[in-house]
């Protein structure tokens, strides 16, 4: 996309959001965000790798006190060492889907590349002493339970189709809390989305009739939150789902008028719902929706959902990235917002909205709402009231549950707008650490893996996004599936299809000055005086750092003072660049002229690009000291220096110019001596041919062989019969005959239905050879020599003479068995292996 279409584009983002009600105070520009520095994939530092014989490495679990981390892909599950993913001491386990299972999955029409596979989708401790894990198993999903110290199958599987989707692309989230396993996801065949809890003595799901909960539903993330710590309520923990579905309220979409707009999701239900007695019977009576937006209403995808709760549910905040709906089309962007768990209760605790048949749409709900609040937990105030449990609940509220699953008040993000809007980015994975800088403060660090395969790593600075650096941890283009932070290894594990990559939190050693430790804002990294080193890992006595501002802590405005000069010395008139390389993408390059004129665009004859200074047509006057500074938030670096030295024209001597008579005489003296050699080299090649052509027409006349008329160069190979003996041929075959011999053997080649190497024929033939003894193994008279070397693809037509014969051999039974015997190899090794074949 051009910049023109770029910038209309970002103007109609910006006319929507305000047509429809949600204006930010910054426009898109002002919240996108450039990473400050670029890593490729070949300047990678202190990485590691694991990958086997399988795909999908997407289901992580790590257990940072035991040093492992668990990987459920594609077919199998492994266990590997959290310090070092690539030091080759992991366990494994193969949870191959069986044949019978891939056979059934490929007649269901799915694909056997892809789908018919058993794919791990859930993978999480269940207990002290097992893991609990649940696979697609080719559309059979199965579950089973791990013991984690011998890392084996168990004998016995439970059915997982309550429990795991069908499909392994279908979206899915799960938690086990307190032995209860609740999970979210389509998961039958032809199913709705559901909301289940298993593994637990009162299984739950969502209500279907008369109204759907849930609209064609894709979730993608679940988050518990232990609302019952230290709550004065008495209030009861709960799990948070976030998801993207049609949106019942809004029944059209703001570009397209008939396609139904797909929003964000928050629901929420709580551990302790045991459902209704008569109503809602295995149901939730606490499931509760509400709209999550972030910067365009209605025209957002939620991609991934993470969560930090910073040592009390209370300040629990979660970051959201969403992708453009595919309304946009020729866009794309993504945002990222961050929510409060204050804002979300808010929602919760607001007004109801309600389907109204007549006018077939949702509005607000203004009547009367019965006791206790439909939705609830069940807190201190009910239990005072008779309600200990949800099945103590009066029919007239879980009625209204029923009824009303959705709440009027959206969840907006903190301060009313996103944190990051990226252009030409789609985020797929997000993962957050909190980090205790020097200065005292808490700062967010955020993950952000992208769908080609990039890590973006960026701080919350106030309500704006700093994006540190930008890493590309896979060389082939593939989305991020899966992020986890380890605190303990200071590393960041990624899955994607290809495999898991180990990447450092921070690499602080790749920043080789002040200036560059103190602009990247990087919590992780401070300066010692002398290098750029990890915070938790030094006294952080007399380290520098400034993630709010990123220019203070350094002794000087300027860093690098003492580069080495680089000379350069060039002729007036030519043209010279003077390389100066930026490490960083929002560094300006300013170039000084003997320490005091500043160089700039306009300037005459010097240009100033990302990758220098070109200095066009030199002359005398350029001749100086240039440096070139990297400046950034107001503090200059010194990236390089240079001593340029125009030197003025040669001059011309008049000795060495050769005059222009002996000039033009030399030019001709060439070209004599050009026309010479060609009429050389033709008189040469004129008597080379015609020696070459006498000698060819001697050696034909040497040859046995005679010449006779031209005949096709593919010729059948007929059966030798009786007519030998007899007269019959015309007279002009009798010029195609030998002296002194029935049979002639004419070169030639025939047609096969393979073709075999042609076989080189003798120059000459020798004098054929008396009668063989007649007494062979198979008790038929020897061939003359002549037959025995012809070949399937040497020699083709046998032709007879008509003179009669006077050797005993060829009597009248040789004829007629030699017949039987060359129609019967016709048949068989004539055709089949040509080059075999022999008579």
């Amino acid at each position: 996309m051009n910049g023109g279409t770029a910038h209309l584009m970002t103007t109609l983002v910006m006319a929507v959001v305000a047509a429809m009600g949600y204006p930010s105070r910054r426009s898109a520009t002002d919240l996108d965000a450039t990473p400050r520095t670029t890593v490729t994939f070949d300047e990678l530092l202190g990485v590691r790798r694991f990958n086997a014989h399988t795909l999908n490495y997407s289901t992580l679990l790590l257990e940072d006190d035991r040093g492992i981390l668990y990987v459920g892909a594609r077919g199998a599950i492994f266990a590997l060492n959290s310090s070092d993913v690539a030091d080759g001491s992991h366990r494994t386990i193969h949870w191959e889907a069986s044949p019978e299972k891939q056979t059934d999955c490929q007649q269901k029409g799915k694909n056997n590349k892809t789908e018919c596979f058993n794919h791990v989708r859930f993978l999480q401790r269940l207990n002290s002493t097992h893991l609990y894990a649940c696979g697609t198993y080719a559309f059979h999903p199965l579950c089973a339970a791990i013991d984690a110290n011998r890392f084996i199958l168990p004998s016995h599987f439970e059915e997982g189709k309550e429990k795991c989707p069908y499909d392994p692309a279908r979206g899915y989230t799960g938690l086990i809390v307190d032995g209860g396993l609740y999970t979210a996801t389509r998961y039958e065949f032809r199913s709705l989305p559901d909301i289940r809890r298993n593994l637990h003595q009162r299984p739950l799901k969502t209500e279907e009739s008369p109204l759907h909960w849930l609209n064609d539903a894709e979730f993608v993330a679940s988050v518990l939150v232990r609302e019952s710590r230290d709550s004065p309520v008495g209030d009861d923990d709960k799990i948070y789902y976030f998801f993207t579905e049609r949106a019942g309220e809004e029944t059209t979409s703001f570009f397209d008028k008939s396609h139904v707009a797909r929003v964000a999701r928050v629901a929420r239900v709580c551990k302790s719902d045991v459902g209704g007695k008569k109503i809602l019977q295995r149901k939730w009576t606490s499931f509760m929706k509400a709209r999550l937006v972030c910067y365009i209403p209605y025209y957002e995808v939620l991609r991934s959902v993470c969560s930090l709760d910073g040592g009390g549910w209370a300040s629990t905040v979660f970051y959201a990235a969403f992708t453009l709906s595919a309304q946009w089309r020729t866009m794309e962007a993504s945002a990222v917002c961050r929510y409060s768990i204050s804002a979300v209760q808010r929602a919760f605790e607001g007004p109801y909205m309600e389907y109204q048949d007549s006018a077939r749409k949702w509005a607000r709900y203004d009547g009367a709402v019965p006791e206790p609040r439909p939705g609830s937990c069940i807190t201190d105030h009910s239990r005072r009231k008779g309600y200990n449990s949800s099945q103590d609940l009066p029919n007239s509220v879980l009625d209204f549950v029923k009824l009303h699953p959705l709440m009027f008040e959206e969840v907006k993000p903190a301060g009313g707008e996103p944190l990051l809007v990226k252009k030409s980015v789609a985020y797929s994975r997000l993962a957050v650490d909190r980090v205790q800088a020097l200065d005292g403060h808490s700062y967010d660090v955020l993950f952000m893996g992208t769908g080609d395969g990039w890590i973006h790593k960026a701080v919350v600075v106030g309500s704006g996004i700093h994006i540190v650096e930008e890493v590309q941890v896979f060389r082939d283009l593939q989305p991020v599936e899966s992020l986890v932070i380890s605190h303990a290894q200071r590393s960041l594990y990624v899955g994607a299809a290809s495999g898991i990559v180990q990447v450092p939190l921070a690499t602080c050693a790749r920043y080789t000055s002040c200036y560059d430790c103190i602009l990247a804002r990087d919590p992780y990294c401070a300066w010692d005086g002398r290098a750029c080193c990890a915070t938790d890992t030094t006294d952080s006595t007399g380290l520098v750092q400034d993630i709010q501002s990123g220019n203070k802590g350094c002794r000087s405005i300027s860093g690098r003072g003492s580069l080495p000069w680089k000379n350069r010395t060039v002729l007036q008139g030519d043209d010279v660049l003077l390389p100066c390389d930026q490490r960083s993408n929002l560094a300006r390059a300013v170039w000084l002229l003997n320490g005091s004129e500043v160089l700039g665009m306009g300037q005459d004859r010097l240009r100033v690009g990302v990758d220098g200074l070109l200095v066009t047509d030199t002359l005398p006057q350029h001749t100086g000291e240039y440096r070139c500074y990297g400046e950034e938030r107001g503090l200059q670096t010194l990236l390089a220096a240079y001593s340029l030295t125009v030197l003025p024209e040669l001059p011309r001597s008049s000795t060495a110019a050769a005059p222009p008579h002996a000039a033009s005489q030399a030019a001709n003296d060439m070209k004599v001596a050009y026309i010479s050699a060609i009429v050389t080299l033709v008189v040469l090649c004129a008597v080379l041919s015609t020696v070459l052509l006498y000698m060819s027409c001697l050696e034909k006349r040497k040859g046995k062989y005679v010449l006779g008329e031209p005949r096709p160069s593919s010729v059948e190979l007929q059966t030798v019969s009786a007519n030998c003996l007899r007269k019959g041929h015309r007279e002009e075959e009798e010029e195609l005959t030998y002296p002194d011999g029935c049979l002639r053997i004419i070169p030639g080649e025939a047609p096969t239905a393979a073709t075999s190497p042609v076989k080189e024929l003798p120059v000459a033939s020798p004098p054929l050879p008396p009668p063989l003894p007649a007494e062979l193994t198979n008790g038929m008279g020897a061939l003359p020599n002549v037959l025995r070397k012809m070949n399937g693809n040497s020699y083709m037509l046998l032709q007879q003479q008509e003179e009669p014969l006077v050797s005993p051999l060829y009597s009248a039974s040789f004829t007629e068995e030699l017949s039987k015997i060359l129609e019967k190899r016709k048949h068989t090794q004539l055709v089949e292996k040509l080059d075999e074949s022999s008579v």
